[in-house]
């Protein structure tokens, strides 16, 4: 079986990953006229999107910048033994991203920071005329989701909010059953991030992710920055792995749009509890009181009447667990305990199917086609396709499938969250970051096979 490597390079993938792009016309890119591309943040994920570009032939890295000297020479060395051309290195200050988006050589961006930066850098970067990819979440604030949107209405430059978990394997299985009507009119959802990432927001600085309990200055890795926002915000800060898919499935911004959310946060223990398990009860760490609530559960509801339960539980001992749910007038589906049940199709009446046959039966043309080359590419495939989408969207200079307005409204939950906990669940509305367009705003055909 060949492998992802010799399939990347052997293949120019124009189209392939435009799942979500109707009408694309395919746009190659050969050794000689290939899109120049860097990276602002070289940190564990963003070597993780340097290695899968370092795969593809119609790539040169012109530029990276991190603040880490140690993380951009990985990343040179990474370039190097790629065979690629040493890149422009930036990093002296926390603004010298700028002068990388100044460069006449640099196409589009992918930004891999620290969260707090996300919104600026990728508004320098429209304002540049560059083509951005940003992770997730995109904003942290409402002012910076309109930021998005604002900048890109302005500019006219686009944005991908590089939400990887649309592109799971089951999760486009499941958005086929959708668009196919198999769980019939739409009703509920339910998603969320449930992770235990005590071992990350804590570290001991001798590993990657070693049992420490130490953040901050002290930390390394996401410990430098993540463990802050649980120290002082009550808020879902990470919605957008579950909310992202549903919200594709809910047609959320086109012909759809969330209303309204209200959020409950529960007391918070699990951190001060591992700090105590890991580091004894005089670590000066066992003094800190952190605001986050362990478990914080939101409820939204949209325009065409479908409500959306997400939890963010990132502070206690549990498996991990994105806990789909999509429930018709028909039937439904639930991603803990791999079960589906279709009223009129199940094997037993009130009973439980196990997801695999189901999930085989509506798998996408992508995913039939090109999984076994993308299995390697990290978080089981789902970083080739979203990266794929990125590249092929930016090489055509088209509208993404995961656009401003989507990462605008994904990561309002956030603050919208915040204000809701601090005002006892309290009701808070959405913006229409449409300003009505939503209304008539065409969905993105992600079942049409472009390629």
């Amino acid at each position: 079986m060949a492998t992802r490597r010799t399939f990347i390079r052997n293949t120019s993938m124009a189209g392939m990953g435009l799942i979500a792009i109707p009408g694309f016309a395919r746009n190659h890119f050969s050794a000689a006229n290939k899109l120049n591309v860097a990276l602002i943040g070289v940190g564990l994920r963003g070597t993780n999107h340097l290695e899968n570009l370092l795969l593809r032939k119609d790539v040169n890295i012109t530029a990276i910048c991190d603040v880490d000297d140690v993380r951009i020479s990985i990343a040179k060395k990474l370039i190097s033994d790629a065979g690629g051309k040493s890149p422009k290195v930036f990093g002296s200050n926390d603004l010298d991203y700028r002068n990388l988006l100044a460069q006449a050589d640099v196409d589009a961006v992918v930004i891999a920071t620290p969260w707090l930066w996300h919104t600026r850098m990728t508004v320098d970067a429209m304002e540049a005329g560059k083509y951005a990819g940003v992770e997730v979440s995109a904003s942290n604030t409402l002012e910076e989701c309109w930021d998005l949107v604002n900048t890109h209405e302005r500019t006219g430059t686009h944005m991908m909010i590089l939400e990887n978990v649309n592109y799971r394997r089951d999760v486009l299985a499941v958005l086929n059953m959708v668009r196919q009507n198999v769980f019939g009119e739409l009703v509920h959802f339910r998603c969320g991030y449930q992770h235990d990432l005590r071992h990350v927001k804590f570290n001991d600085g001798k590993t990657a992710y070693g049992k420490g309990v130490e953040f901050g200055d002290k930390g390394i890795s996401e410990s430098k920055w993540r463990t802050e926002h649980s120290v002082k915000r009550n808020a879902d800060v990470y919605p957008t792995h579950g909310l992202g898919p549903i919200a594709v499935m809910a047609d959320v911004n086109r012909g759809n749009r969330f209303l309204s959310v209200t959020s409950h946060a529960s007391k918070g223990i699990g951190l001060h509890n591992y700090i105590v398990k890991e580091g004894g009860e005089d670590h000066p760490n066992a003094k800190i009181k952190f605001k986050q609530g362990d478990v914080i559960t939101s409820t939204i509801e949209t325009a065409n009447g479908e409500t959306i339960i997400i939890t963010h539980d990132c502070n206690l001992p549990r498996p991990y667990s994105l806990g789909f749910r999509v429930q018709g007038a028909n039937g439904l589906w639930e991603n803990d305990g791999n079960r589906i049940y279709v009223e009129g199709k199940s094997e037993k009446e009130h009973s439980w199917d196990a997801d695999k046959e189901w999930l085989e039966k509506y798998d996408h043309p992508l995913w039939k086609k090109y999984g076994d080359y993308a299995l390697d590419a990290g978080h089981g495939g789902m970083d080739f396709f979203v990266m794929n989408s990125f590249m092929e969207s930016a090489k055509a200079n088209i509208a993404p499938p995961m656009d401003a307005y989507d990462a605008a409204a994904w990561s309002a939950v956030t603050p919208l969250s915040e204000i809701s906990i601090a005002n006892n669940g309290e009701p808070q509305d959405f913006p229409d970051f449409t300003r009505g367009l939503w209304i008539k705003r065409k969905a993105y055909d992600w079942m049409k096979e472009t390629y």
